[in-house]
């Protein structure tokens, strides 16, 4: 029994892994939440062919003929869920110096577990919005050609910066001459930079407006870009298609972001009045960290990450949650970006209780990672919702997440495309 029961499991793993899709599959549980009305629909029955949601029926209704049955009784089911801001190829327990240890080859190579773990999570997208090497565009042709396990990944490659600003190499002495490889000091520059990272595979641009909490000899609110320059890096990007995300966590940074057509800005720790008004005047997205703090303070200094980084951390995390609750509250659109690869991959999920206790209602949070984070990255066609049309993307827990949005740590079935990820009794 236990030599079947292997073989089964190692058959269904290397099915998805080699993307086999059933033509057909009929999903059904106790019920389905509509994401966008916040109301459940009882008793459903998803039809999923090649991969996307032909009809959303009820129990009872007519299956099609030789349909491939999922049947998942007492489970709710959502749409599969959207990280807007990980990177799959870092980890956490190798901070500060300690990840020096390592070869270059080594990340993408840890990439591919920390992307199956995201997705056994529950998310069946995400942005990846920093990697070295262009790790994220060979781990994302690896998932699409069926030989590892993961989401849909949206690819940002490098993150660009100017010189000794936050994506910058900054850890080394001037003997060493470390250089960051997206670094730009002109308007010209940053176009360049866009057209030489959509040509190796970015399909979204990361721009660093202002200083980090990882990185050293800078502050978190000093800006690091100029208007003029995030301007022509954002014409050029749109111009191609792409879409925009501003690492900026300063008030002048967070502005300048705003007003020169930065479509997500992400952490928007110390943003103030003015920028909560701009955001909502342009349209403009905030992806809010506002989870990470807990998992570097407790485990940082034993990962590597040097007190410059925790205090930093410490100074700004507060802050940051506080105006997380502001910037809800005065109508800013949400999205789901935790950092992941800050904290560990797969965990992502912890998030939700966080954004609950800083003001928002559960259906707010699980807005923010499937409808709000669509649009953002405007797919909202192809994910976010599970109705007609859209991927067969789903995520099932056991209970009601609007009355106890902590569940979603805890998913007990994923599907990404019609195929099955994880299943739990």
């Amino acid at each position: 029994m236990r030599i079947s029961r292997v073989v089964t499991a190692a058959m269904a793993a290397w099915a998805m892994a080699a993307g086999a899709q059933a033509a057909t599959v009929a999903v059904s549980a106790d019920r389905l939440l509509d994401v966008a009305s916040g109301k459940y629909l009882d008793k459903p029955l998803l039809v999923i062919v090649d991969g996307r949601i032909a009809a959303v029926e009820h129990q009872g209704d007519k299956v099609p003929a030789g349909a491939e049955r999922v049947d998942l009784p007492g489970v709710t089911l959502l749409p599969g869920l959207i990280d807007m801001h990980v990177h799959l190829t870092s980890s956490p327990l190798y901070g500060g110096y300690n990840r020096l240890q390592f070869t270059d080859s080594f990340w993408p190579i840890i990439g591919a577990s920390h992307a199956r773990a995201t997705l056994e999570a529950g998310f069946t997208t995400v942005r990846n919005v920093g990697s070295k090497n262009f790790d994220d565009v060979g781990l994302r042709q690896a998932i699409d050609a069926g030989y590892v396990i993961g989401p849909r990944i949206v690819t940002a490659t490098y993150a660009i910066g100017s010189t000794g600003g936050h994506c910058d190499s900054t850890f080394f002495p001037p003997s060493m001459k470390q250089k960051g490889d997206a670094v730009i000091d002109s308007p010209d520059e940053g176009r360049k930079m866009v057209r030489q990272l959509h040509k190796y595979g970015a399909q979204v641009i990361k721009i660093c407006a202002t200083g980090g909490v990882f990185s050293h000899g800078d502050t978190p609110g000093a800006q690091q870009l100029t208007l003029e320059e995030i301007k022509a890096i954002v014409d050029e990007a749109h111009a191609t298609g792409m879409r925009v995300a501003a690492h900026a966590h300063g008030a002048s940074g967070i502005k300048a972001a705003i007003l020169g057509g930065v479509d997500t800005i992400e952490h928007a720790s110390l943003v103030d009045d003015e920028g909560i008004r701009l955001a909502i005047q342009h349209g403009s997205y905030f992806g809010m960290d506002i989870y990470n703090t807990d998992y570097t303070q407790a485990e940082g200094k034993k990962n590597g990450v040097l007190e410059e980084n925790l205090q930093k951390d410490r100074d700004i995390g507060d802050i940051q949650r506080e105006n997380f609750r502001k910037a809800l509250k005065a109508g800013v659109k949400m999205i789901f970006s935790t950092d992941a690869g800050v904290y560990p991959h797969g965990t992502n999920a912890r998030q939700f209780a966080t954004m609950v206790r800083y003001g928002a209602t559960p259906l707010q949070a699980i807005q923010t990672a499937t409808l709000n984070a669509a649009a953002a990255l405007d797919q909202a066609k192809d994910v976010g919702q599970a109705t007609a049309g859209h991927y067969g993307d789903l995520v099932g827990v056991k209970g009601d997440p609007l009355a106890d949005v902590t569940l979603l740590e805890h998913p007990v079935f994923v599907m990404k495309g019609g195929v099955v990820a994880k299943r739990t009794p």
